[in-house]
């Protein structure tokens, strides 16, 4: 696992899942490239068409503060 892409779990595991109500173990991070994190989401938020886009949104402005190298989010099958 990159240097970077430890921080991004670290800070999905701290702040982001916590923030938004979330299991951190439904949270996977697959990849950061680019200023891009691919999250796999598994559990009900996954599986619901109506709140995956809200649901990204607030996840990339809660991880953009805690790792500022993360310009977007984007979700992964």
């Amino acid at each position: 696992m990159t240097d970077l892409r430890a921080t991004v779990a670290a800070a999905v595991r701290d702040h982001v899942a916590p923030a938004l109500g979330l299991d951190p173990s439904g949270i996977e991070v697959v990849a950061v490239a680019d200023g891009i994190a691919s999250l796999r989401l598994s559990g009900v938020c996954a599986g619901c068409p109506a709140t995956i886009h809200p649901m990204l949104m607030q996840m990339e402005a809660e991880l953009k503060q805690h790792v500022p190298a993360v310009e977007f989010v984007e979700a992964v099958v």
